[in-house]
């Protein structure tokens, strides 16, 4: 099965899951670091989600995974917060972030540069646009390699 379709499958599963606890889910991933494979779900709440939440989350989605076992390598399924740094892949997170500090990479280079930070201002289905250094900056949607939340 491909990257895409169990992140798509683990979506699924894990929606009513978070939907029934009033949480929101920020992004799935099937990722291999090293020798493992690892399946994480990522979700946050109003005021933040907690170890307990996370646990929660975590043996309610064991559960589906192991009956329906899709998933044909061994992995490491973690549940956690995005944390401060959470990427943004829906509009509602570009929406929540106007106005804050931001880290975007690009595949192919702007003026020579792949990495930028600077403060959100706009987005459309198309395009992102920061501040840089006060300029703005138009990166197309399809040139994000990823775009987060920056550490301040």
């Amino acid at each position: 099965m491909k990257k895409a379709d169990i992140e798509q499958r683990t979506t699924e599963l894990v929606t009513p899951i978070i939907e029934e606890g009033s949480f929101e889910l920020v992004d799935v991933e099937y990722v291999k670091e090293g020798a493992d494979f690892y399946l994480r779900v990522y979700a946050d709440k109003e005021g933040g989600i907690d170890i307990n939440d996370c646990v929660a989350i975590s043996r309610a989605l064991e559960e589906k995974l192991d009956a329906e076992d899709f998933i044909k390598e061994a992995y490491i399924l973690e549940v956690s917060s995005p944390g401060l740094t959470r990427p943004l892949k829906k509009d509602k997170d570009f929406q929540r972030s106007i106005g804050k500090k931001v880290e975007a990479k690009v595949y192919n280079p702007i003026n020579g540069v792949k990495e930028f930070e600077g403060e959100l201002l706009s987005f459309d289905a198309a395009t992102v646009t920061i501040s840089v250094n006060s300029a703005e900056l138009c990166i197309e949607r399809k040139n994000l390699s990823g775009i987060r939340l920056a550490f301040e």
